[in-house]
């Protein structure tokens, strides 16, 4: 089966991926920053002997036992936080399905964060699996719980559902035609966070944006998703709209597109910084038809595997910089051309 990130769901001309995230300690036990070895150990023992990882076809990866480039290459594909991976690899471990489509991560900021991804705007569903998922842990783990408070979780902002859910956007045409910040003061003022993928301030020009909520105490999960899921609908709306303005000088939009195409498939080296800039406009040329060279899944293919850690594992070797830059414009001849 193909793994999750190289399809293509709802909306997913606008919306990328979805991802439903719910923290939760186990009770008894102290918070991760003051766990003791011998208790962050006994955390991945009950798991490991947990029946929900046979029932959901998950295994048990000790950080300890990967190498470096299996770890970045977790982190590129926004499954672990890189400050995870660093310093003692000890008593860190997640379970992970073969889709890689749910992955529980052990012992960061908290005993369990439990992680479902979907290509597309899958929230509804994405919420249920995750919370099956953490429900069925619940019975065989006993997570802490206040009245008041709700699920303890080692951050005050995430008290309550311990819920965090988003979608990944890309936004190309609200970008050229200026109107971004709108829909970044329209997000904010409806309860709701949005952010530049690649941080503020960065020379990386992807278009990509991360949609979440802010508020878990005081709200049901499911209000949650639905309060979410009206603002996605206005910013997928608002984004179609600004494709369409684009669409009236054809000739440019064309030309800008096809210039990028041109840039990536003709290279010989090609820097992160450049890739993740021609595809925006590419991926963008895919999605309003006017690229039909390519199809949606090597596009995201492109997207997924020209990530440093994931070009090297996918050419089998380790490369400094230069190489990188080399093999990435490879990587784009041969997979243009499968």
């Amino acid at each position: 089966m193909m793994n999750w990130y190289f399809q293509s769901g709802k909306e997913s001309d606008v919306v990328l991926d979805t991802k439903i995230t719910i923290s939760r300690n186990i009770e008894g036990f102290p918070f991760v920053p003051k766990l003791k070895d011998d208790q962050a150990k006994e955390i991945i023992d009950r798991l490991e002997q947990s029946s929900v990882i046979a029932n959901y076809n998950l295994k048990m990866l000790k950080l300890s036992d990967m190498d470096e480039l299996t770890r970045q290459s977790l982190v590129e594909k926004y499954m672990l936080n890189s400050k995870y991976i660093n310093g003692n690899l000890e008593n860190k471990a997640i379970l992970m399905n073969e889709d890689e489509n749910i992955c529980i991560v052990l012992n960061e900021k908290d005993h369990l964060k439990i992680q479902v991804f979907a290509s597309g705007l899958e929230l509804e569903s994405s919420l249920n699996l995750a919370m099956e998922l953490e429900e069925k842990l619940d019975k065989e783990l006993k997570f802490a719980y206040n009245n008041k408070y709700g699920y303890l979780t080692s951050s005050p902002t995430n008290l309550g559902t311990g819920l965090r859910a988003s979608v990944i956007a890309h936004l190309p045409a609200l970008s050229k035609t200026q109107n971004l910040s709108k829909i970044f003061e329209a997000v904010n003022d409806l309860g709701m966070n949005i952010k530049d993928i690649y941080g503020e301030g960065v020379r990386i020009k992807g278009n990509i944006y991360q949609i979440s909520n802010k508020q878990t105490l005081g709200i049901r999960e499911k209000d949650i998703i639905k309060n979410l899921k009206a603002i996605v609908d206005k910013v997928i709306e608002q984004e179609r709209l600004a494709r369409k303005i684009l669409a009236k000088n054809q000739v440019e939009l064309e030309d800008d597109v096809y210039r990028s195409y041109g840039i990536l498939t003709n290279s010989r080296k090609i820097t992160n910084e450049e890739m993740v800039s021609l595809m925006s406009d590419v991926r963008l040329g895919v999605d309003m038809g006017i690229i039909k060279e390519i199809t949606d899944l090597k596009v995201n293919k492109l997207d997924i595997l020209s990530r440093s850690a994931n070009l090297q594992k996918y050419f089998g070797e380790n490369l400094d910089v230069f190489d990188r830059n080399i093999k990435r414009a490879e990587l784009v001849k041969k997979i243009i051309n499968e």
